[in-house]
This record gives C-alpha cells, sequence and structure tokens, in this order.
C-alpha cells in the first residue's frame, strides 16, 4: 500500500517522519520518499496485518495538509486526451468515487498547472461520470484525488471523507478581512476553524468571555478575539494597531507575556510570541495546569532543523506537566497553511 501526503513545501522530512512514527504505532512500516521542497509525500506501508484506517486520519497529523491512499500512477501523460488513460486506470482500480478533486503541490510549479487543472476538471469528471465511476451521493464519502506533481505525471489517490480534509489540496484558504490589523490575524482564524471547529466554538467561545492575548502587537490576534465578541487583555510592551483598540473590547496591558498573571481564571489565553518552542509550550501548558485560562492556542516558531523532534519535545513537556497536575485535557497541532515556518497548537481542559 502506498500513501499521497500533501504538505507545506520544505517540511517533507518533518511529514515523513510524523507518518512514519504514527505508522509504527499502529503496527506497520512506513518508508517515505520525497524530495525537498516538493511539498508531498509518498510512503510505502508494510504489516504483517490489515492497518486500520485510522492511521490516515490527517486530523491527527501535525505537518501533513492530506492524506489518501495511492491506487494508481499514469505516466507518461500524453500531450493530448488525457482523460482516456485517468479513466482507463480508475476502471482497472475499480474506483466508485463520489468526489473528485484535481490537485498540485503547493509550489511555484504546482500553481502554473492551476489553470490546466480548472480547464481539465469538468472534462474528466464527465469522463469519469460517463464510465460510473464517479457518482452521485448526498453525503460523499470517497474522494478521488487526482495529483498532478510535474504535467508529465498524474497519481490517482482515494480517501474517506471521515478522515480526510475536505479543502481541495488539504488548505483552508482565507481572506484577510480589509480591517484587520495584520495577516497573523488569519492564523488564529484557521485554528479556530480547523483545531477546534465551529460546534465546540459554541460551547467554549461565548461573546463577553475574557481572553488573554500574550506578545499581542500589533494586535492581530486580539482584533480576531473581538471580533467574536470576547473581551480582550492585550499584553505586550509595544504597541497595538489603532484599528485593534477602535473594537472597543481590547484594554491594551503593558506587561512581558512570561511575567503577565491574570487577575481571575479567563476563558481563553492566546500566545503568538518569538520565543523558543519549548518556552511557549511549557508557558501555555502551566496557563491550564494552573487554572489560569480553559482553552489556549499558541504557535511554536520551530527551527529550520529537526522540527518534527522539536515538536515531539515539546508536546511530551505539555503532557507530562498537565499529568502531574492531575488536569484532563485535548490537544490537536497542526502546521497550517497560514502559518508559513511554524505550527499552531490548541490546548483546552477537559470539562
Amino acid at each position: 500500500m502506498s500513501i499521497l501526503l500533501y504538505c507545506r513545501p520544505g517540511f517533507e522530512r518533518d511529514c515523513a517522519l510524523e507518518f512514519a512514527a504514527r505508522a509504527e504505532a499502529f503496527g506497520g512500516t512506513a518508508k517515505p520518499q520525497f524530495g525537498t521542497g516538493s511539498g508531498y509525500v509518498e510512503a510505502t506501508l508494510e504489516a504483517s496485518h490489515a492497518l486500520p484506517g485510522e492511521l490516515l486520519a490527517v486530523q491527527e497529523l501535525v505537518f501533513a495538509r492530506q492524506a489518501a491512499q495511492i491506487i494508481a500512477r499514469v505516466a507518461p501523460l500524453p500531450e493530448r486526451d488525457r482523460a482516456a488513460p485517468l479513466i482507463e486506470a480508475a476502471r482497472e482500480a475499480r474506483i466508485r468515487a463520489h468526489r473528485l478533486l484535481l490537485e498540485t503541490p503547493d509550489t511555484n510549479e504546482g500553481k502554473t498547472l492551476s489553470g490546466f487543472t480548472r480547464r481539465f476538471a469538468p472534462i474528466l469528471e464527465d469522463g469519469l461520470r460517463q464510465a460510473r465511476l464517479l457518482v452521485a451521493a448526498r453525503a460523499p464519502q470517497l474522494t478521488l484525488h487526482v495529483f498532478f506533481p510535474d504535467r508529465e505525471c498524474a497519481l490517482l489517490a482515494q480517501s474517506d471523507a471521515a478522515l480526510a480534509s475536505p479543502h481541495p489540496m488539504g488548505i483552508l484558504r482565507l481572506r484577510t478581512p480589509a480591517q484587520a490589523p495584520s495577516r497573523s490575524s488569519l492564523k488564529l482564524a484557521e485554528a479556530l476553524l480547523l483545531l477546534v471547529g465551529e460546534e465546540r466554538l459554541g460551547a467554549r467561545m461565548k461573546p463577553g468571555a475574557q481572553a488573554v492575548d500574550l506578545g499581542a502587537a500589533p494586535g492581530g490576534w486580539s482584533w480576531q478575539l473581538a471580533q467574536r465578541g470576547l473581551r480582550v487583555m492585550a499584553v505586550d510592551n509595544a504597541k497595538l494597531a489603532p484599528a485593534v483598540l477602535a473594537t472597543q473590547l481590547v484594554e491594551h496591558v503593558r506587561s512581558d507575556a512570561f511575567a503577565f498573571r491574570p487577575r481571575k481564571p479567563v476563558a481563553w489565553m492566546v500566545c503568538d510570541v518569538v520565543e523558543q518552542p519549548i518556552r511557549v509550550a511549557g508557558l501555555a501548558a502551566d496557563w491550564i495546569a494552573r487554572g489560569w485560562c480553559r482553552d489556549t492556542i499558541f504557535n511554536l516558531k520551530l527551527p529550520m532543523k529537526k522540527r518534527f523532534e522539536e515538536w515531539v519535545r515539546c508536546r511530551d513537556q505539555m503532557q507530562l506537566r498537565l499529568r502531574r497536575a492531575g488536569t484532563p485535557y485535548l490537544l490537536a497541532a497542526k502546521q497550517l497553511y497560514h502559518d508559513r515556518q511554524e505550527m499552531t497548537v490548541y490546548l483546552s481542559a477537559r470539562s
């Protein structure tokens, strides 16, 4: 069995190491292959027993944006009538999907193929439907991914809707609101949607609740919380953007992020400071373990080398701190599209 994993270009090694570790935890062995900067990883899975589908749950993977099982490779693609060999490959694999996605790596070369995929998608979709390989369904369960690493090759892969990202290329694309003080507001917006989810947000993020934003300046994260009706203490010695203070829901507290202590427990703490990841992870775990907040979202500025290893070190420290405190918790993490060279973590005290 071969698996296709999409990731941010430059993060292939981390994506491969994480998936290999996950496969080992499920009793299998993964042999990843990738090109640095390619934006994807191919991994061959081996096991003495059937591996559970949960192995491909992209929600549980930090560095992979999408995970799907490769069912065919078509290369070289002809200059004309590319649909025919792709349909034939899907027929031989006995595909019966409910959704079709034509995708490319998130690279400069991949972007040059985006015009082709947009034009080609309806042609291929029509051909697959005529061949009864793509069928309608009220709730699509199986997605057929046609992934073009370059102009001459296509990988056909299949994913389960319950385990995969619903977004093309695994990317939730958001636009920066005109009023937002910085692009960083999108990092928190994406984290709230992907790591927390609207259903849980409805229960955990009530308008009027108190939040703390550590290292707030210029205030993109404070502004994002204010848009959801939270009252925010924005902690930073630097100035906040006028648009943040204009919300009238943000109080500027001049203090250091690591020295600040809330006078009483708050609902949320968020943190996007430039500091060693292990210090930020320890700070966030302390806020939850001491009961200073119920939920926290924070960014870890990972080193250029050994990013996966640094994440494991931070994760283990947080888990140890919370176990010692006897605090039940929920932990989710992702290298988000809007993160660039970092990752985002959601940590919550289970109620």
